[in-house]
């Protein structure tokens, strides 16, 4: 050893598979980037999607609402919700089997899940715009209607005042999700926060001068709310849906002349497959619960055939 230190210089073998490599890399990135670049001409199954959606929605956001407006109008106020089950697909032939009567108002109420439902991709799901189009129907809330403008201190809150405007909420179908939400009070989306706002004494809105509605069973005319759950037989089974149950009969004195009653779902084949409890109790027995509630509904005469049988 001399001590001198000898430095190994890269072969030209190595230098130009290095270059190649580097080369190689910038070319892969480039034809990436090209492609990126040129427009798709045929639309995804997204795209499809949201082409879809776009003409399923409502062509103009539901109108502002305030319930003092309506306290005399000489009709029965329905608020009609959904959420997120496959049952909603029956909520067309609900309000279409009640737009025979005259004097009855109808808002519905969606989830953003339930809405899913209801984007015309088949005939028994009809899209918004035309479900608008069903007598009686007034509005279809979404929750971004909450939010339409920036809130000041003097707008109405609409949760509030569906709330106020409403003499009877029927929540149908009521998903596991949002018996949950109801059971332990959660309030984030438009639906649960109308159910958290209602006025569970009758203290505070009262019933509308005019306004007949049938007595609970304790013998009390008041403003209830009236669900249909809907939901997977292994869900309806679930303990945690026993809790939410008992949590309802136990402080909402369900079944005792209370402000909340449950029509509880039936045994049949679900859309899932499986055969068992828990989908939503038959369309027409809501229908007739409805009725029930408002015993001056008045149908509209040229909508009644002559031998009795509503068209």
């Amino acid at each position: 050893m001399d001590g001198k230190t000898t430095t190994m210089l890269p072969s030209w073998e190595t230098v130009g598979t290095a270059v190649l490599l580097i080369f190689s890399c910038t070319l892969i990135y480039g034809t990436f980037h090209l492609f990126s670049l040129i427009p798709r001409t045929e639309p995804g199954i997204r795209g499809l999607q949201d082409e879809r959606r776009s003409e399923a929605q409502l062509d103009r956001p539901a109108p502002p609402l305030k319930a003092s407006n309506h306290v005399h109008d000489g009709k029965y106020h329905l608020l009609l919700a959904a959420t997120g089950s496959v049952a909603t697909i029956k909520i067309p032939n609900i309000l279409s089997a009640l737009a025979k009567y005259k004097n009855l108002s109808i808002r519905v109420l969606l989830s953003d899940s339930a809405a899913e439902f209801l984007q015309g991709q088949a005939g028994e799901q009809p899209g918004l715009q035309e479900i608008t189009k069903i007598k009686n129907v007034e509005a279809i809330y979404r929750d971004e209607d909450e939010w339409r403008k920036p809130w000041v201190r003097g707008d109405s809150i609409l949760h509030i005042e569906l709330r106020r405007w409403a003499d009877l909420m029927v929540i149908a179908p009521l998903s596991a999700n949002s018996l949950a939400k109801l059971a332990l009070g959660f309030s984030d989306n438009m639906v649960s926060s109308v159910a958290r706002a209602w006025d569970t004494t009758g203290l505070i809105d009262g019933l509308r001068e005019g306004v007949q509605l049938a007595p609970t069973e304790n013998g009390e005319a008041k403003k209830v709310i009236m669900v249909a759950p809907s939901m997977n037989t292994a869900m309806w089974n679930h303990p945690a849906t026993k809790r939410h149950l008992d949590v309802m009969a136990d402080d909402w004195n369900v079944g005792n002349g209370g402000w909340f009653e449950i029509l509880q779902p039936i045994d049949k084949g679900l859309a899932c497959g499986d055969t068992g409890g828990g989908a939503m109790k038959e369309w027409k027995e809501i229908v007739a619960a409805v009725e029930a509630k408002f015993p001056g509904l008045r149908e509209r005469e040229q909508d009644v055939k002559m031998n009795g049988v509503v068209k």
